[in-house]
């Protein structure tokens, strides 16, 4: 952990002032002035975007956009605590009494290779977890969240007049990998600065276009868990199978078995997903291995019917490879990572108070609403204290809304995302401001 001050450059620095210029400048005044407050930062957002777009970081590895993003936040007047959890980054922003609201983006990239052919496309590299070089990109749109997070407490700077109360601005490394928010609270988010009473966020989503924000009142996202197992049999020659237990086929048997969890073992109605992504074993045609191994990805929403899916597995893991005559001895290993992402719940109230607040700033048709995803964030974390912190995660279009019919945009974690920046920016931006307004009205 460290003030910010030391180590960030003379770059970094004129930067901040040219930033704090910006915002001395600007009005903070009537109805309008956080749409006209936007429009004259979104030019150094979309910049902002570009820039951090084409310098992206892997998970835990994010020192040059931390640096960058802490800069921005001293800019717009905030106390800065980097090193927190990490590479993790929080602002504090006091304007008066009143509630605490906090503020989530994300740091990281992903270890994937573009292919937009943008000019401000990624050529970084990075190296993984396991030392392999991997090309790296901000495939999932956390370059996108940072400009929307900048310019929110950029804006919300200029219009201190409107609002009272506390801003905690967190620029959270590592939601790729599942342990960022973890790191943080564990690090003291939540005793070391002030505890907030809202938390807030937001997630790019090409299936929106841009200038369209969407929510889903109560769960978002799912809890996201890791499972390995390793199947293990007795070897031999692929021409003599009767001499051998073999593993391969065990395992086979076991990816269509764990679909019954789906089909049979929970109510159609609560949300599962159980996959097989990777399975390997063996090492020659003739040759029957002693051991294949597989990694799952589980997904849910309730906590009751994700204990009921982790037993099944293991009650399942065992009882195929018995049939299969494995012994007792060399049964299955189950494991399961410690890489837990808990499901993103969306505060309703929050989301009837969010919902008219992007009305009122975005037009009435700019607002959606949208059903549940099995797909996984670490900010479910947030709200997982005691008491529990009402949150929101919202979406925000990025889809370019005058590409040709019948074209469909990119998906995340895609090397062919991208997004239209400036709407987009323009529109989290915009949304972010007028929520916090609406909690922290003067």
């Amino acid at each position: 952990m460290k003030r910010l001050g030391t180590g960030i450059g003379l770059v970094l620095a004129l930067a901040a002032a040219a930033s704090a210029a910006a915002i001395t400048g600007a009005a903070a005044e009537g109805p309008d002035a956080p749409a006209a407050a936007v429009a004259r930062e979104l030019p150094a957002l979309a910049a902002l975007c570009r820039e951090l777009h084409a310098a992206p970081e892997l998970s835990r590895q994010e020192a040059n956009t931390a640096a960058r993003i802490a800069a921005e936040l001293s800019a717009a007047g905030a106390v800065v605590t980097t090193g927190v959890g990490g590479q993790g980054v929080v602002g504090v922003l006091r304007n008066g009494p009143g509630p605490v609201v906090m503020l989530r983006t994300d740091l990281d990239a992903l270890p994937v290779r573009e292919e937009t052919g943008l000019p401000w496309a990624s050529a970084a590299a990075g190296r993984d977890a396991e030392g392999r070089t991997v090309p790296v990109m901000h495939a999932c749109g956390h370059d996108v969240h940072m400009a929307v997070f900048v310019g929110a407490a950029r804006v919300l700077a200029a219009l201190k007049d409107q609002w009272s109360g506390t801003l905690l601005l967190v620029a959270q490394p590592a939601e790729e990998v599942g342990t960022g928010a973890r790191g943080m609270i564990e690090d003291g988010l939540f005793t070391r600065f002030p505890r907030p009473d809202f938390a807030l966020a937001q997630h790019v989503t090409p299936d929106l276009d841009a200038g369209v924000v969407g929510i889903a009142e109560g769960f978002a996202f799912a809890n996201v868990d890791t499972v390995d197992i390793t199947v293990r049999g007795v070897g031999g020659h692929g021409a003599t199978p009767h001499l051998t237990i073999d593993p391969v086929v065990i395992a086979a048997q076991l990816v269509l078995a764990l679909q019954t969890i789906d089909s049979r073992e929970v109510d159609p109605l609560a949300g599962v997903v159980v996959t097989v992504g990777s399975i390997h074993g063996g090492s020659a045609p003739n040759i029957i291995p002693d051991a294949v191994r597989l990694q799952l990805t589980i997904r849910s929403y309730d906590a009751a019917v994700r204990d009921r899916i982790l037993a099944s597995v293991h009650r399942i893991s065992r009882h195929v490879a018995l049939a299969a005559g494995v012994p007792e001895d060399r049964l299955p290993e189950v494991t399961l990572r410690d890489e837990f992402t808990p499901a993103v719940y969306n505060d309703p109230e929050l989301c009837r108070r969010a919902a008219a607040a992007f009305r009122a700033a975005l037009g009435a048709d700019a607002v959606v609403a949208r059903r549940p995803e099995m797909i996984g964030e670490d900010f479910g974390a947030y709200r997982l204290q005691h008491p529990p912190v009402p949150s929101l995660m919202f979406r925000v279009g990025t889809s370019d809304p005058y590409r040709a019919p019948g074209t469909a945009p990119a998906p995340l974690h895609s090397g062919r995302f991208t997004a239209a920046v400036e709407p987009s920016i323009r529109t989290g931006a915009l949304a972010m401001t007028a929520l916090v307004l609406e909690l922290l009205h003067r």
